[in-house]
């Protein structure tokens, strides 16, 4: 018997139109005690952007390329798309898979990084869709493993950073003019400090496992491009779209207050979403209208790698993963930090809330 007979793309979901921003941002943040000045102010940024957030079409694309990919390979499963926040919601589309005679679901998540919103948090969804769709005996799911160091995602960005490195407007300036900022989505401090298994929480030092996963893909990055032959600028690590409680401590420093530091000494920045597979809301708001602002204010020419999205070596990736998963082998990884165990550990990025179910690993 195969280990599954269906894969399930799980994504964060976002609104199709105006009138479902503010009811999907009450979805994301449910629980959260967020004020509804800030759901307000968020709002703005997907109805700047016409209220329709590029994910869910990102997401459809990344679906067609994904199909063709496991076609080419002759990988026979059939891939389905649940969001978490919108539709169309996992409870639904775990029904449907189950009545399309499905019985052991691999889910791959929109998602390369141990954190509780990272990895937890899906998993938790997936218990609670389950749960919902009254399949909790009748379907099971298993998710495959964090990718920060595969090569199909590092080679994703290796080539845009390449590519914006030989852009005239960073190529003409003399060294030492340009300034090089890997970003991620900035997340809890407390939530950084717990991430990854508990085991080896030692190994990982400041910010657990989310920051040592971002700082091993960015060296995976840096190490593809020079090998190119590629000169790479000195580089930091920064965070952006932050949200929640200001009395809360969060990973810094954001990408604004970043690049006002390095002003007075460079002339130009490229900007890479590290923490990022696609080009969704906060990744076009936060960087191509707010840093790109700050940068237009400080005088700064700006060049934005672009996150995998369909790059056809991302593609690859995910079919990798799931190649691997099938042959039960532990795959490729270009960091010492991989490849990432399939299954999270028990006490692995722990809800700092409250405890929940969790499906795909050990609670």
């Amino acid at each position: 018997m195969a280990p599954y007979d269906a894969l399930l793309l799980v994504s964060f979901g976002g609104p199709e139109k105006p009138d479902d921003v503010m009811p999907f941002l009450e979805n994301v943040t449910l629980g959260r005690g967020i004020p509804r000045e800030r759901l307000e102010e968020v709002s703005h940024h997907y109805l700047a952007l016409g209220g329709v957030s590029p994910i869910n079409e990102q997401c459809r694309d990344l679906l067609a390329a994904l199909r063709v990919e496991l076609g080419n390979r002759a990988i026979d499963l059939p891939v389905y798309w649940g969001n978490r926040n919108w539709d169309p919601f996992l409870a639904p589309e775990l029904a449907r898979m189950h009545a399309d005679g499905h019985q052991r679901v691999l889910a791959i998540a929109t998602s390369a990084y141990a954190s509780y919103s990272g990895c937890r948090q899906y998993r938790e969804d997936l218990a609670r869709a389950v749960g919902e769709a009254n399949l909790k005996d009748v379907l099971a799911v298993d998710k495959v493993r964090h990718y920060f160091d595969h090569p199909g995602f590092i080679e994703a960005f290796a080539d845009g950073l390449a590519a914006a490195l030989a852009d005239p407007a960073i190529a003409r300036r003399p060294s030492g003019e340009t300034a090089l900022l890997f970003t991620t989505h900035s997340i809890p401090i407390a939530m950084a400090e717990t991430s990854g298994p508990p085991a080896r929480r030692a190994e990982f030092g400041v910010g657990g496992a989310y920051v040592a996963q971002h700082m091993a893909a960015i060296d995976c990055v840096v190490a593809d491009v020079e090998r190119r032959g590629v000169s790479v600028p000195p580089w930091s690590l920064v965070y952006q779209s932050r949200s929640g409680s200001p009395h809360t401590p969060w990973l810094e420093p954001d990408i604004n207050h970043a690049l006002r530091d390095f002003a007075p000494a460079v002339r130009a920045v490229v900007i890479v979403p590290i923490g990022f597979v696609s080009d969704h809301v906060e990744v076009v708001w936060d960087l191509d209208h707010e840093a790109r602002e700050t940068c237009e204010q400080l005088g700064l020419a700006m060049v934005r790698v672009a996150t995998p999205g369909t790059h056809p070596a991302f593609v690859r990736g995910i079919a990798d993963l799931v190649a691997d998963r099938i042959r039960e082998t532990p795959g490729a990884a270009l960091s010492p930090l991989g490849p990432w165990p399939e299954i999270c550990a028990a006490g692995c990025c722990p809800n700092l809330r409250t405890r929940l179910a969790t499906l795909a690993g050990e609670d």
